[in-house]
């Protein structure tokens, strides 16, 4: 995919050659599955916050590594298709699947003075993809995290959260659409 340069993409001011490389390798970490690789552009104290809750965020390079082990198995076929790059910030935007649901998600992605990725805020779109998302990231996480009967739960309420998402995308919202 080319990137637009200057003005085009939206860049006022310098912008770091750390940063642009920085950006680069988690952009083809993500496309290849590689959450080790992805690693490498994270400072050493980065915050992930979750397209699924705010009751907490992954601190760290250790927690953000486990979490895109895990997000990086469950989402399919990433390929990034924008990106805009304004001084120590950018925001990054893909297309992939999720358990066979299409998953349209954005990044906002702050940098640090070393040009390296500090936070990392996701968003994740339509509403049946990241409820897929949760079906498939939850149980592993929380099992990895010591919690083995929640690991359990969490499949019984997300099922039921995308069932609800899935009904409302393929079956109400097409009636209620523009004509």
């Amino acid at each position: 995919m080319e990137q637009a340069s200057g003005h085009e993409a939206g860049q006022c001011g310098d912008v770091d050659p750390r940063s642009e490389q920085a950006i680069a390798r988690w952009r083809a970490a993500g496309e290849a599955g590689d959450a080790a690789a992805a690693v490498s552009a994270l400072s050493r104290d980065v915050r992930l916050i979750s397209p699924i809750t705010e009751r907490f965020a992954f601190t760290g390079r250790a927690q953000v590594h486990e979490l895109l082990e895990v997000a990086l198995e469950a989402v399919e076929g990433i390929v990034y298709t924008d990106q805009v790059l304004q001084g120590r910030t950018a925001a990054l935007f893909y297309e992939g699947s999720v358990a066979g649901v299409r998953l349209h998600e954005a990044q906002r992605l702050r940098l640090d003075a070393e040009g390296l990725i500090s936070e990392i805020t996701l968003f994740v779109r339509p509403l049946p993809a990241l409820t897929a998302l949760m079906r498939r990231l939850g149980p592993e996480l929380t099992r990895r995290g010591g919690h083995p009967v929640l690991a359990r739960l969490i499949p019984v309420a997300a099922g039921a959260l995308h069932s609800m998402a899935t009904t409302g995308e393929n079956e109400i919202m097409p009636r209620t659409a523009p004509r």
